[in-house]
């Protein structure tokens, strides 16, 4: 592309036209993969990419359309209602009524709430559009099962090193404007850092980058890593959002948590924060924490988790990182207890070594009279009709009579219910 209108942006000038200018994402577009495939054989079905940033989905759905000749129709479900929609699949149909296809594309499809969705399942199932939904987020949380079933999911992967590399050629062989100049960058792996395998944030900070630098002597704009981290904004943090690093950190800050030191906790949340990490992730990781090793102790953890993943989708960044350094703080501060994490792993091997024990009889169900006949449900004590709402009875099947899975610790609230438990329960150990 040659366009030299310094008023679009440098990703918009270049972005590929065809599947053959495509960088990444071989595992779905080489000869023979499957969305090329569905692309080349003009059988479209409605689909969700889910990738990271800057990986080119829209690019991707703007040359199915423009390859398949369809009508192309593009919304962002953080400006987009259902009127939207619905204007959408009305002019889907009057194309219909003329055998052609229609795309609607929904940029950050995961931001659509239940009601928004649901206008789309007719039109997908009967195949008045083609759905093409981009999200960031994973599909199984996001989107709601009806349309997700009535999808396939293609996951894209972040892009490396030799996707990058093309799509900076590219830019700098094909944009008018960049092929007039004498380009040289200093440092391409610290430039291929900076953008973070995105494509997009790569594209802006060269054009940044060639605009505030000065040309030498020679002609020469050499884009320095002073000069990149000035286009950027940032200077490279080692924190690789896909890779080791990513394990590692996540780990230390669990694992900060876990060991009641809230001054580690706010380090290495601030090492994920400040590497890009998704901070959906890290909450959902501080709800998993919140059950798994303060449980009981502290009922008021779980919620808070719970609570700091909403607050964060709400808020977002950067004032999520306050919410975020919040209750990470508190969880730290709490008190621990694993009892319920060991209790539901020693029920589950119990069941994979015992999958068929019968449930006793004073405890089934009988809604009819011969279950009633086979003395279902007689025996049973409704706790209600006894002093302090306790009956002792068996719960368990019998070959598990005497088993006891949950065990209170001596730690937070978890020391009040091992004591109510205790006095209830005075015949168990």
């Amino acid at each position: 592309m040659n366009s030299t209108d310094k008023h679009i942006p440098l990703a918009e000038r270049v972005r590929p036209k065809s599947l053959d200018q495509y960088a990444g994402q071989s595992h779905l577009l080489a000869p023979g993969k499957p969305l090329r495939q569905m692309v080349e054989k003009d059988e479209l079905r409605s689909f969700i990419l889910w990738g990271p940033p800057g990986v080119g989905k829209t690019t991707l759905a703007r040359i199915i359309a423009q390859q398949t000749r369809s009508e192309f129709f593009a919304l962002n479900a953080v400006s987009s209602g259902v009127k939207d929609v619905r204007d959408v699949i009305a002019r889907a149909e009057e194309f219909a009524r003329s055998f052609k296809r229609t795309i609607l594309f929904i940029d950050e499809i995961h931001r659509f709430n239940k009601a928004q969705q649901d206008a789309l399942l007719h039109s997908v199932e009967s195949g008045t559009l083609t759905l093409i939904g981009a999200t960031t987020e994973n599909p199984s949380f996001e989107v709601i099962a009806p349309l997700l079933s009535r999808m396939r999911v293609f996951v894209l992967e972040p892009l490396g090193r030799p996707e990058l590399e093309t799509i900076l050629d590219q830019a700098l062989a094909q944009d008018g404007e960049l092929t007039a100049e004498n380009i040289r960058i200093e440092d391409r792996d610290y430039f291929f850092l900076l953008s973070g395998g995105d494509a997009r944030k790569l594209l802006n900070g060269l054009e940044v980058a060639f605009q505030i630098s000065e040309p030498d002597p020679a002609g020469v704009h050499l884009l320095t890593r002073e000069i990149l981290e000035e286009a950027f904004q940032r200077k490279y943090s080692l924190y690789d959002k896909k890779g080791e690093q990513h394990y590692d950190i996540i780990s230390a800050f669990i694992k900060s948590m876990r060991g009641s030191d809230p001054d580690a906790a706010v380090y290495w949340l601030a090492r994920m924060l400040e590497g890009g990490e998704d901070p959906k992730f890290i909450a959902r990781r501080m709800i998993i924490l919140a059950s798994e090793d303060i449980g009981n102790a502290d009922p008021a953890a779980l919620m808070m988790a719970v609570d700091a993943f909403t607050a964060v989708d709400y808020v977002g960044m950067p004032e999520g990182r306050i919410i975020l350094a919040n209750v990470a703080t508190y969880l730290a501060g709490a008190p621990k207890s694993n009892a319920s994490y060991i209790a539901i792993n020693e029920a589950m091997e119990d069941v994979r070594r015992l999958p068929n024990l019968p449930v006793p009889l004073h405890l089934r169900n009988a809604p009819t009279k011969l279950m009633k006949g086979l003395d279902y449900g007689k025996g049973y004590q409704y706790a209600h009709d006894f002093e302090n709402n306790f009956i002792e009875q068996q719960h368990l099947p019998d070959q598990l009579a005497q088993k006891r899975y949950y065990r209170p610790t001596e730690n937070g609230r978890e020391k009040q219910i091992k004591e109510r438990l205790s006095n209830l329960w005075k015949g168990r150990k």
